[in-house]
């Protein structure tokens, strides 16, 4: 299916040719603008490193900034360190996996080089892989091909382009997430609950997605209640929220054990090389070896929301500071798109939101023709999904990680844009198209998509709307500035 569906072949080629530059530009910044000296985690390099080495890291150093030397760390020597279980194992185990593959490479590269390796290539295949997945996903939840296809094209110019590009694990993150979105619209609801419980294997906030799985499981209960046996069908529904809650939990419990077993179990620690060690006492670094930590003691002793707290000052409002005026005004405008996006649903829906999605309207005839698009009453939990992540990101988190947070974890970032831009951009409809292949079939046949709109309206810039001129140069900006200076380790995390 894939060879023959032009919409879907644009999407890859472009995402390709969006990473490729980003590739080339991060190296170009990274050889031009010196390194700023932050207060950042550097470890000591333990291995010697040859001209091919040097040569690796010369274009693709600027990869391992700021958190990804922390996953890079942990692929090469594990959790050493306290403050490490800050960063969840599934992308430091894919990484090692990558490496494995360049095994037969070792004799001429070092294991540090490898990593490097495995960073650009998987994120390169995690990216395109995820671009394709939201394409695929906006088919299903929008039944409109116009806006799932520049949709994808929006996420290839993702404002948050470096971390999907560098050593962090937003790529895999976003590509598990969307298939298990996908996979569950399709209705293979164990399919999607086991990608979702990889996604929180990846990052904690896969653990807000078991909205997805109960939302799902609340509309099969209403939907069967006159005319199955009430009192079963909520039998299975509580058995079902209860299986997809511990589904999803287990990674995340499964962490915290594995941690609580390093730190406060005896005879538990592994050897740890004497130069990483003296990092631990320069530093202050915890490691295994010593006084239990406190957390240790707590009923629910839960590493995680002690580093949190400890090590990265994470809180309710704990960031509310004057001095971080700058990091909110850095993460306005993907907060704003997300308000905007929940306010214009909110007033075009509101039964449907007082109903939580689960009754359309009170008029059974609208039913017949529900809204196409952003405002198709499936999106619904996808807008709360995102609202629930910006609320909760803006009152406890470091404000200036919403843009790679929020671009990582919901579409509603990039179907909001593309719904814009196909009700506002008049220049869309005198492009040049080509036919549209339907993905679905309820997909309404016979439409047509540009080749690539995003491209031809950044060919036509002057003669494009306001509206299209904001969201572009939001998303264009977002894209080189974080390369610009996240690569040199200025303050862009």
């Amino acid at each position: 299916m894939w060879p023959q569906d032009p919409s879907r072949k644009e999407v890859l080629r472009f995402a390709v040719s969006c990473r490729i530059l980003t590739l080339m530009l991060q190296a170009l910044f990274n050889a031009i603008i010196p390194d700023h000296h932050a207060e950042a985690f550097s470890p000591p390099r333990l291995a010697p490193s040859g001209f091919v080495d040097q040569l690796v890291d010369s274009l693709l150093g600027g990869l391992s900034r700021w958190d990804a030397e922390h996953f890079l760390f942990i692929a090469e020597h594990g959790y050493l360190y306290e403050h490490n279980f800050a960063f969840f194992p599934g992308f430091p185990l894919a990484l090692m996996v990558g490496t494995e593959l360049l095994r037969p490479l070792r004799g001429l590269l070092s294991l540090r080089s490898c990593l490097l390796i495995s960073v650009a290539s998987l994120n390169f295949l995690f990216f395109m892989l995820a671009a394709v997945a939201l394409h695929d996903l906006g088919c299903l939840v929008l039944h409109c091909p116009r806006q799932a296809f520049y949709a994808a094209l929006l996420f290839c110019l993702s404002p948050a382009n470096v971390f999907l590009a560098a050593g962090y694990s937003e790529a895999l993150f976003a590509l598990l997430t969307f298939s298990a979105m996908g996979q569950l619209e399709r209705g293979r609801v164990w399919t999607s609950g086991l990608l979702f419980a990889i996604a929180t294997g990846v990052r904690s906030n896969g653990l807000v997605s078991v909205g997805f799985l109960m939302h799902s499981q609340c509309q099969g209960f209403f939907s069967s209640l006159t005319m199955l046996n009430p009192l079963r069908q909520l039998f299975k529904l509580m058995a079902s929220l209860f299986l997809s809650m511990f589904t999803l939990g287990l990674p995340f419990a499964l962490f915290q054990y594995y941690a609580y077993t390093q730190f406060c179990l005896p005879g538990s620690a592994r050897p740890i090389p004497e130069p990483l060690v003296q990092l631990a006492v320069d530093k202050g670094y915890r490691i295994a070896e010593g006084n239990e930590p406190p957390w240790c003691f707590w009923d629910v002793p839960l590493i995680y929301s002690y580093i949190q707290d400890v090590y990265w000052n994470v809180g309710f409002l704990k960031y509310y500071e004057l001095r971080q005026v700058p990091n909110f005004l850095l993460a306005a405008p993907v907060a704003i798109l997300v308000v905007w996006a929940t306010w214009t649903y909110v007033t075009t829906h509101p039964w449907l939101c007082l109903t939580l999605g689960l009754q359309r309207s009170k008029n059974n005839k609208t039913l017949e023709k529900p809204d196409l698009g952003f405002l198709s009453p499936k999106v619904f939990v996808y807008l709360v999904h995102a609202a629930v992540l910006l609320l909760f990101g803006g009152l406890c988190m470091h404000v200036q990680v919403l843009t790679r947070f929020l671009g990582s974890s919901t579409p509603i970032v990039y179907w909001f844009p593309a719904h814009l831009l196909q009700d506002q951009e008049p220049l869309l409809r005198s492009l040049k198209t080509v036919p549209w292949k339907p993905l679905a079939e309820d997909s309404p046949p016979g439409q047509k998509v540009p080749r690539n709109p995003i491209m031809g309206l950044l060919y036509r810039w002057k003669t494009c709307s306001p509206v299209t001129r904001y969201i572009l140069g939001y998303f264009l900006t977002y894209w080189l500035l974080g390369l610009l200076l996240h690569c040199n380790f200025l303050p862009w995390t």
